[in-house]
């Protein structure tokens, strides 16, 4: 049987183009993953999506889940392993079945790099997260740290420090790899205090964040930092690995769709010194011919599209991946009329 719509990826933005795609008829079969759900099944309290005052992130995904299952879509909790798409029907593998499609949608989202520490593990939601936008709300009035040296370090620590009283910027280098202006913004806010050349080695507290253990890359001395919340900006990596070689992705394994080439494209050509690509301008010139503007999630293959965190390497929030699956859904039901 050859599917009309295979969706790879079951959390928010898999199951909006779930839930559009179906209600468009087009019978879609949604491969979640296991387990399913994505990061929202890691998050504690989100109060940030909209229609719902405050709920658990797993609560969230289960009742998006009964919503599609009402409009018939089939939910299946395994992991692709494998696909090809260099046929007209694209194919995908479970470790049981192989199956075949008119058209693929990559929502496989992306994950934050933690430390890899066991307590961050143990006390994740209940002081240590990986998104300021999501929880900076829950500290206010609080003494909190954040562990990184990029632009989105600053940016989170720049979140901060409108709910917290205080913010350690912790960075294992001594200087940070972050835009100037970003710096600057930082460097200048009186709530903020940088700690040099250092590393988190442990996090403490029962029931919640309570201290960071800190080692000292230089001489090697330890020290205790009372904090009651810890925030991760260390990176994100997008799930993507499978789509090497099959789709095109940027230097760190996000998915590139028509509207970040065409963006990315508009930015070599912009003649404003501050606007920088991050993809080199050699490698769009060799992928102009694989991308066109009729369908803005559409990838750099013919039938396969992409929404969500694998794909949004700025934002990375629940909302706009819903946002993003939705519009993929309505690009796929158009490329479907047009090529069936």
């Amino acid at each position: 049987m050859v599917e009309n719509v295979i969706i790879i990826g079951g959390g928010p933005a898999g199951l909006a183009v779930a839930l559009y795609t179906a209600r468009a008829g087009l019978s879609p079969l949604l491969f979640a993953g296991s387990p399913p759900g994505g990061q929202l099944m890691l998050t504690s309290d989100v109060e940030n999506y909209p229609g719902f005052e405050s709920i658990l992130g797993p609560e969230l995904i289960q009742k998006y889940r009964v919503h599609v299952q009402k409009f018939g879509v089939k939910i299946i909790d395994q992991n692709i392993t494998k696909v090809d798409f260099s046929n007209t029907l694209h194919t995908v593998n479970t470790v049981e079945k192989s199956y075949q499609s008119k058209s693929i949608i990559i929502a496989t989202g992306a994950k934050a790099i933690w430390l890899g520490l066991e307590n961050e593990t143990r006390l994740r939601g209940k002081g240590v997260s990986a998104c300021a936008t999501c929880d900076a709300f829950f500290f206010k009035n609080k003494v909190v740290a954040v562990v990184g040296g990029g632009d989105t370090a600053m940016e989170e620590t720049l979140t901060l420090t409108k709910f917290a009283s205080k913010v350690y910027l912790i960075h294992r280098r001594d200087q940070f790899r972050a835009s100037k202006i970003m710096q600057d913004r930082v460097l200048k806010n009186s709530k903020v205090e940088i700690i040099w050349n250092t590393v988190v080695v442990d996090v403490l507290g029962e029931n919640k964040v309570e201290a960071l253990k800190l080692k000292k890359i230089t001489d090697g001395s330890e020290s205790e930092l009372e904090v009651g919340g810890l925030f991760l900006a260390i990176g994100h990596k997008p799930d993507t690995d499978i789509f090497a070689r099959q789709v095109e992705l940027d230097a760190k394994g996000y998915i590139i769709t028509s509207e970040r080439f065409f963006l990315e494209l508009a930015k070599v050509k912009s003649q404003n010194s501050n606007v920088k690509s991050t993809i080199q301008s050699e490698k769009l010139e060799e992928m102009k011919e694989k991308f066109n503007l009729d369908h803005h999630s559409a990838t750099s293959v013919e039938g396969v599209f992409a929404a969500g965190d694998c794909v949004d390497y700025i934002y990375r929030q629940a909302g706009t991946a819903v946002g993003m699956g939705i519009e993929a859904a309505l690009d796929v039901e158009k490329w479907l009329e047009n090529n069936s």
